[in-house]
């Protein structure tokens, strides 16, 4: 059998359903602005950290992950595992402090009182448009990659899943704001561990044992490990621990989506212990999904007449995962996998939505309105708006399949685009005292520059450029460097 029975589609249902019902109930309980943004600045640290932690693993990271470790080998994850003590000093102590400081409901409010509101409108358009791009990558890989090949249906059926897996969502986070959004995070968090070692026993079961899965040495149609930096080779081990270290030092300093999760929290111990659960939890399952990925090859290696028609393990690594559900698990069981699958790609829509209203409401709409409007038609507007980005994010979706490469590269390439150059806004009003609006704004120029063609160089070229792991980590470097020296030109310098 290659497609969900119907007791999987029950199963799911059931999900779908539950999702709803938080959604109203919370909505019953929302009374002012913060309320729904914020969850009254009360909610529990590990309620929240496990949020963070569900919000940053999306279904994108869910399937990347083992199709990466199928086709590449695991030296990325490795990297990355290896900067998350790193990050927790960096971003604890120098990060969070600084944030919790201020009493705001948008993070881009930070940039307006040091550096101007021009510098303000920048940060907020770059996160949205970060934001929705990754969002649309999250409802298009759920729908084409699992939805769509477990059903066997055309690639043209894609964009009407993307409307229905989208629709479900924006209902149910435009009702309960944050407090919806945490709590459906953390019944995702449990499902999503659920469904990958769910995988493991049944391999492992039908294997006879981890060591038939396991391997003992480095496979042969993995490329040879490479610690250090060299010219052309894409993955490397210090690649992938500098790209993870950047990536989430910018997520945690500039993504409303972060710091709207720490500022839900009482105090700056309550916000370093959201980060800690967020970066254990992503330890424990990026060891799982390595393992996944492994045990997953092995069945198939084992089974290769299992595989789809014109499929290979390698050239289809993004479809295994899902086609091993679809083929490898038993009735009901596949629809509770499916299930973890589409938690990991509402939760991060539905923090993605609720952040999204946050800055529209607060950085725009807020801002440039003359009267002010009463609390309730304050959260009124602020649940409208969470509508019209999830519909904006559906359309999306229908042009993101045009990208090439598989998960982890479309995610840097195009999804992670502008994280770099957003944190370095931020950085420039934490960190350097002289800083002025235009030295910060010529230096995310320099940095958007960078990033771009570091990132697309073979497309714009012809040529291998120095690999997509180093783009954020040099743009960051060149935006920085170049703000300062810019700032130091009495030009807009702030008393």
């Amino acid at each position: 059998m290659t497609h969900l029975n119907w007791l999987d589609w029950l199963v799911i249902a059931v999900y779908a359903v539950g999702m709803l019902a938080v959604g109203w109930y919370y909505s019953r309980r929302t009374v002012t602005t913060e309320d729904y943004l914020l969850g009254g600045r009360k909610m529990r640290p590990l309620s929240v950290g496990l949020s963070l932690f569900a919000t940053l693993l999306s279904t994108i990271s869910y399937l990347a992950w083992p199709s990466e470790t199928i086709s590449d080998g695991p030296l990325f994850m490795m990297g990355a595992i290896a900067s998350y003590p790193f990050i927790y000093v960096v971003t604890g102590w120098f990060l969070i402090p600084f944030i919790m400081k201020l009493k705001v409901t948008s993070a881009y409010e930070i940039l307006e009182s040091r550096l101007g509101p021009a510098v303000r409108v920048l940060g907020s358009f770059l996160f949205l448009a970060l934001r929705l791009a990754w969002m649309a990558l999250i409802i298009f890989a759920t729908s084409d990659k699992v939805l769509v090949t477990l059903m066997g249906w055309p690639s043209s059926a894609t964009p009407y899943v993307c409307i229905v897996l989208g629709a479900i969502t924006v209902i149910y986070t435009s009702m309960g704001g944050l407090r919806a959004v945490v709590f459906t995070d953390v019944v995702q968090t449990v499902i999503l561990f659920g469904g990958a070692i769910l995988t493991l026993v049944l391999v492992t079961v039908y294997m006879g044992g981890v060591s038939a899965w396991w391997p003992t040495e480095w496979l042969a149609h993995w490329p040879k490990p490479v610690w250090g930096y060299q010219p052309g080779v894409r993955i490397t081990f210090f690649g992938g621990f500098l790209a993870t270290f950047t990536w989430y030092i910018c997520t945690s300093g500039s993504d409303q989506m972060a710091i709207q999760r720490y500022l839900a929290t009482r105090d700056v111990k309550a916000a370093r212990f959201v980060l800690g659960t967020s970066l254990v939890a992503s330890t424990l399952v990026t060891v799982i999904m390595i393992s996944v990925g492994l045990a997953i090859y092995a069945y198939f290696q084992a089974n290769p007449h299992l595989l789809a028609d014109g499929q290979t393990m390698l050239g289809n690594a993004d479809e295994v995962f899902p086609r091993f559900i679809a083929i490898g698990m038993p009735v009901g069981v596949s629809g509770l996998v499916v299930a973890g699958l589409l938690a990991a790609a509402m939760s991060s829509l539905s923090s993605g939505i609720n952040s999204s209203c946050s800055v529209i409401t607060v950085d725009f709409i807020d801002r440039f309105r003359r009267h002010r409007t009463s609390e309730t038609d304050h959260v009124r507007l602020a649940k409208y708006v969470s509508v019209v980005v999830g519909v904006v994010v559906v359309a999306l979706s229908s042009g993101v399949g045009m990208v090439q490469g598989n998960l982890l590269e479309v995610t840097f390439k195009v999804v992670n685009l502008l994280t770099a150059p957003l944190f370095g806004l931020f950085f420039m009003a934490m960190f350097v005292r002289w800083a002025t609006g235009p030295g910060t704004l010529v230096g995310a120029f320099f940095g958007l520059v960078v990033v771009v063609s570091i990132s697309f160089w073979k497309d714009f070229t012809g040529n291998v450029g120095i690999g997509f792991l180093w783009a954020m980590p040099l743009s960051l470097l060149v935006q920085v460097v170049v703000g300062m020296l810019v700032s130091l030109v009495p030009i807009g310098r702030r008393p």
